[in-house]
């Protein structure tokens, strides 16, 4: 459970100072944000298998579907039978295995910048730094109003453009990986991935089945 909140939620290390850019770098970054944020904007649906790799050095896999904007769904592979569902206003996550059950807005969730409308990398949500390397593309995104909650780590391949996935820092310096294998883009995807399906959350909090 635990290891889920570090993957959703913005409660991460304190962002370290970056050194002076260079007019060229700041350019170049500028750029670079701009091609980002062309490119998930024009994202309307997304399907992809990810790898979830956690601090204790457990690796899950599943299925992520994506409808922009404000829907999500994380479905773990089996045994797991965990499942995390972004309906547009809020995250509801629950495993009917061990009866954990939470909900957040989605705005507390670290992978919000992918269902957000329109995406914007020069408001609430902004990039500190920005590397290439072997046709790789890697921003680090922070909250403008709250730097100290942390950053992700957000990469993409160049070439063309496609998201491979992003890491999460939680407080002690431990990190979550998640990297995306098989993206496609504009498939239907059905209404009803995006509901909760699950058992009834009173239920689950008290434990019941």
């Amino acid at each position: 459970m635990r290891i889920l909140l570090a993957v959703l939620l913005l409660s991460l290390t304190p962002v370290l100072v970056a050194a002076p850019a260079s007019a060229q770098n700041v350019a170049q970054g500028q750029a670079s944000t701009a091609e980002v944020e062309r490119y998930i904007n024009a994202i309307r649906t997304l399907k992809a298998r990810f790898v979830q790799s956690n601090p204790n050095g457990s690796v899950v896999q599943g299925t992520l579907y994506v409808r922009r904007p404000g829907r999500m769904r994380f479905e773990y592979d089996a045994p797991s039978q965990l499942k995390i569902v972004a309906d547009g206003y809020q995250v509801t996550m629950w495993d009917p295995t061990t009866k954990d059950f939470g909900q957040w807005p989605i705005g507390w969730t670290a992978a919000s910048f992918l269902v957000k409308e329109p995406l914007s990398l020069t408001g609430d949500l902004q990039v500190e730094k920005t590397e290439r390397q072997d046709g790789m593309l890697q921003l680090t995104m922070i909250q403008a109003k709250k730097p100290q909650e942390g950053r992700v780590i957000v990469r993409l391949s160049e070439n063309p453009m496609v998201l491979r996935g992003w890491t999460i820092i939680d407080p002690r310096g431990n990190q979550v990986n998640v990297s995306l294998q098989d993206v496609q883009s504009g498939l239907q995807l059905a209404d009803s991935l995006f509901r909760f399906d699950g058992p009834d959350p009173g239920a689950t909090r008290r434990g019941g089945n």
